[in-house]
């Protein structure tokens, strides 16, 4: 099993930036996928983005509508830490943002931790 640590979010005004970073507890390099989600309140959690890699040069990122062309999801193995870079902030991505491992199937393999609020409010 691996702990997952969410840190980076914040308050932000609409048009702002933040970046988020999520730290393993072990190395993520035979990690295949990995995703960022969201849940804001009221609602229920989503999955934004997705990077798959592992033994193959080849990384896959996948985005939700929501945030495609604004979020751009990354990996380092070597610091053991999946980033989240968020662009042109809206009020509507306000939420606890997570990270977790991804099964094959798409859905998150382990509990959620405490995750990172984001907050875009002028």
């Amino acid at each position: 099993q691996v702990q997952l640590v969410e840190s980076g979010g914040g308050l932000v005004q609409p048009g702002g930036s933040l970046r988020l970073s999520c730290a393993a507890s072990r190395s993520i390099r035979g990690i295949n996928a990995m995703g960022w989600y969201r849940q804001a309140p009221g609602k229920q959690r989503e999955l934004v983005a997705t990077i798959r890699s592992g033994s193959s040069t080849v990384t896959v990122t996948v985005y939700a509508d929501s945030v495609k062309g604004r979020f751009t999801i990354s990996r380092d193995n070597a610091k053991n830490t999946v980033y989240l870079q968020m662009n042109s902030l809206k009020p509507e991505d306000t939420a606890v943002y997570y990270c977790n491992v991804m099964t094959a199937s798409g859905s998150a393999l382990y509990g959620w931790g405490q995750g990172t609020q984001v907050t875009v409010s002028s």
